[in-house]
C-alpha cells in the first residue's frame, strides 16, 4: 500500500484519500487554558449537515402569514396530531426534536434564523466548500476554518491521542500543515490489518506519528464497540452512535477539545414530509445525537458548545414532488451548557413575495461567519483580527456575534 506524504508534514488531499484509503492528522497540543484557574475547559463540536437543511421546516415561523401557503402540505402547525413545539410567540420547533426543545427551555440551546454563508448559488459541492473552508467563494484552498482556528490557539502540553469520527476528514478540519490542535483519524473501509500496517510504515520514519495513529485506532475501537455499531445501516442510528463515541472521547481529561462531524442525506427534493416523514426522521437522528453529546460529556457539557450548520437552505415554496429545492437562508443551531440559550435570534425578513431572495428563498439577514466567530471568540479568546484575517479571511465586515456563550 502506498501513500502520498511528506517527511515532516501531512497533506490530507482528496487524491491522498482516494489512493491511501486513510486520512489522519498527527499529534496535538492541548490549549494552555484547558486547565485554567477558574476550572473552565471549553469544548467545541461542529456538526455539518450536508445536503442543505430546510430551515423553514426545522424552526417554522408559524406567525408569518405567508408561511403556511408557501410550505403547503409540509408546513408545520401549532395543533393537530403532531403539533410543532412553540419556542416563542412566533417560531416553533419541529416535533421530531424534543431533546433540543428541552435544552432550549433549560436555556442551553439557541436558534439563529435567516442565516447563510456568503455563497449565493445553489451547488452542493461549492456551498459545502464555502461553509467548510471559511472563504467567501469556492475552490480557494484545501484547508478549513476550524483547522486555522486550531493553529491560532495557544499551545499547551502535548498529547497523543486522536478522534475518529467518520470516513473522511471534513474540509473544515483539514490543513496544509501539521495540525496543532485536535484532529481526526478517519478510517474509511480500512480493516485492522491495513491500518496497523500503516502504523508500522511510520514507526521508523516518524515514531510520534505512528504512536498517534496506533492510539487513534485503539480509541476508535473504544468509541465504536459492538454495542455502539448501528444495525442495518440506519442513518439515524449512525448519527446517534457517532455522537456517543465522540462524546466518550471528548469527556476524558486528555481527550480532544474540538471535533467536527458531518452527516449526509439532507437533500429533500421529494417527499420531504411535514411533522412526520423523511425530514422528521433525519431531525430525530440529529436530536438524538445532541442528547448523546449531553449525556456522554457529563460534567464537560457545561463548557461545551455544539454548532450545527448546513451549506444553504431550501426554497420557501414546496415543489411538485412535495419537497423543497436548493435555496439560500436557513437556520444554525447552538446547543451546550455554555450556550446562552432560550432564544431565537433573527432579523426576520418576512416571507412576502417581495421579501424573498430572488423571489424564491428565505432572504439571509445574518452571516453564518458572524455566528461562528462569536462562538470561537467566546470559547477560545480568538481576537477580531485573527478571526477576520486568518480563520475567515477577508471577513472584517462579518463582526463576531456577541452574547452567544455564557
Amino acid at each position: 500500500m502506498t501513500m502520498d506524504c511528506c517527511e515532516n508534514r501531512l497533506l490530507t488531499s482528496r487524491r491522498g484519500l482516494l489512493l491511501g484509503g486513510v486520512s489522519f492528522a498527527a499529534w496535538a497540543y492541548m490549549p494552555k487554558f484547558a486547565r485554567a484557574a477558574d476550572g473552565r475547559d471549553p469544548r467545541l463540536i461542529v456538526v455539518i449537515l450536508r445536503g442543505a437543511l430546510d430551515g423553514l421546516s426545522t424552526v417554522a415561523p408559524l406567525s408569518d402569514p405567508d408561511y403556511a401557503g408557501l410550505h403547503g402540505s409540509i408546513a408545520l402547525a401549532a395543533d393537530g396530531a403532531h403539533p410543532a413545539i412553540m419556542l416563542d410567540s412566533f417560531f416553533a420547533l419541529h416535533p421530531a426534536m424534543p431533546e433540543f426543545a428541552r435544552m432550549y427551555r433549560d436555556r442551553h440551546a439557541a436558534v439563529i434564523h435567516a442565516v447563510a454563508t456568503p455563497y449565493r448559488d445553489r451547488s452542493h459541492f461549492d456551498g459545502q466548500d464555502v461553509l467548510e473552508s471559511g472563504y467567501a467563494g469556492p475552490g480557494r484552498v484545501q484547508s478549513g476554518w476550524l483547522n486555522r482556528a486550531l493553529e491560532a490557539l495557544p499551545r499547551g502540553e502535548r498529547v497523543s491521542s486522536a478522534l475518529a469520527v467518520g470516513p473522511t476528514t471534513p474540509l473544515v478540519l483539514r490543513g496544509n500543515a501539521p495540525t496543532v490542535g485536535w484532529a481526526l483519524v478517519a478510517l474509511p473501509q480500512a480493516d485492522d490489518d491495513t491500518a496497523m500496517r500503516l502504523a508500522d510504515l511510520y514507526r521508523h520514519r516518524d515514531p510520534m506519528l505512528a504512536s498517534a495513529l496506533s492510539q487513534g485506532l485503539q480509541l476508535e475501537k473504544a468509541a465504536s464497540g459492538d454495542d455502539m455499531k448501528p444495525k442495518g445501516g440506519n442513518a439515524v442510528a449512525q448519527m446517534r452512535q457517532v455522537a456517543r463515541g465522540a462524546a466518550k472521547l471528548m469527556a476524558a481529561d486528555d481527550g480532544p477539545r474540538i471535533a467536527a462531524l458531518a452527516f449526509d442525506g439532507w437533500d429533500t427534493h421529494a417527499n420531504e414530509g411535514g411533522p412526520v416523514g423523511r425530514l422528521a426522521f433525519l431531525l430525530g437522528g440529529l436530536d438524538s445525537a445532541l442528547a448523546e453529546f449531553e449525556s456522554g460529556l457529563g460534567d464537560r457539557w457545561r463548557d461545551t458548545v455544539v454548532v450545527v450548520a448546513t451549506e444553504f437552505g431550501r426554497t420557501a415554496r414546496i415543489n411538485g414532488t412535495d419537497g423543497t429545492d436548493h435555496g439560500t437562508a436557513t437556520v444554525a443551531l447552538l446547543a451546550g451548557g455554555a450556550v446562552k440559550g432560550g432564544r431565537v435570534i433573527s432579523d426576520w425578513p418576512g416571507l412576502k413575495p417581495a421579501n424573498l431572495y430572488e423571489g424564491r428563498d428565505l432572504k439571509p439577514t445574518t452571516d453564518l461567519r458572524s455566528v461562528i466567530k462569536g462562538v470561537l471568540q467566546a470559547q477560545f479568546g480568538l481576537s477580531d483580527r485573527v478571526l477576520a484575517e486568518t480563520v475567515f479571511p477577508d471577513s472584517a465586515s462579518a463582526r463576531p456575534m456577541k452574547g452567544l456563550v455564557v
